[in-house]
């Protein structure tokens, strides 16, 4: 009876792993309208402050929106300029950057 309960426990055990990585895929995975800078982030590689400066500077197209965190707007970023930048990349830098 033990080794019965050994490797049942060794499949719950396998399946609470399963589990957290489907999780986690998931999570990666879905697909939004809109993607904060973090969010953006997470799924380039990047830097968050490196996203908003990319906000900043016109090399995403993106837009302020309130947050929720109080009166200062934040960047978001649309799932269609994701996909543009995977394939195309950063836009071309241009004049100022918008405060």
């Amino acid at each position: 009876m033990d080794r019965f309960d050994e490797q049942i426990g060794l499949l719950i055990e396998g399946l609470g792993r399963v589990e957290a990585a489907l999780t986690l895929l998931v999570r990666e995975r879905t697909v939004k309208d809109w993607y904060t800078t973090e969010e953006v982030s997470q799924l380039l590689g990047k830097a968050e402050f490196t996203v908003r400066e990319w906000c900043r500077h016109g090399r995403l197209h993106a837009e302020k929106r309130r947050s929720g965190r109080g009166p200062y707007p934040a960047w978001v970023i649309s799932h269609t300029e994701v996909l543009r930048y995977q394939r195309e990349g950063l836009l071309p830098l241009m004049g100022r950057p918008v405060a």
